[in-house]
């Protein structure tokens, strides 16, 4: 993956949802790391850190750091609940939010959905 990766929102959004839905995280985060750098408004920058950090929370999962991936999900959860949804159409804010949330309490068999 291109480090100066730049894709239109809503493709960002697609692929990086079809990166997590392949195990990738890793990758899934360097979309929204390219679409964080690229952000204009505070806001938008904010929602795609939220969800960079997210993604690397499921990656130290995914290599066995555990208290590393509580501590993204957290940041990446708190960041994104600081945030309204309104004008936030690329991602399901809520529903972003709820994962996260249930991650955080132990379900952590369910996937991360952007949409």
């Amino acid at each position: 993956m291109a480090e100066d990766l730049r894709l239109p929102v809503g493709d960002a959004v697609r692929l990086a949802q079809h990166l997590l839905d392949e195990g990738r995280p890793f990758h899934a985060h360097e979309v929204f790391e390219g679409l964080w750098k690229s952000a204009e408004s505070p806001a938008q920058r904010a929602l795609w850190q939220g969800l960079a950090q997210l993604a690397v929370g499921l990656t130290h999962e995914a290599r066995g750091n555990t208290r590393g991936a509580e501590s993204l999900v957290l940041r990446g959860r708190d960041r994104l609940a600081a945030l309204s949804a309104d004008g936030i159409d690329a991602v399901d804010l809520p529903r972003v939010l709820a994962w996260a949330d249930g991650w955080l309490a132990g379900g952590r068999a369910s996937p991360l959905r952007l949409g």
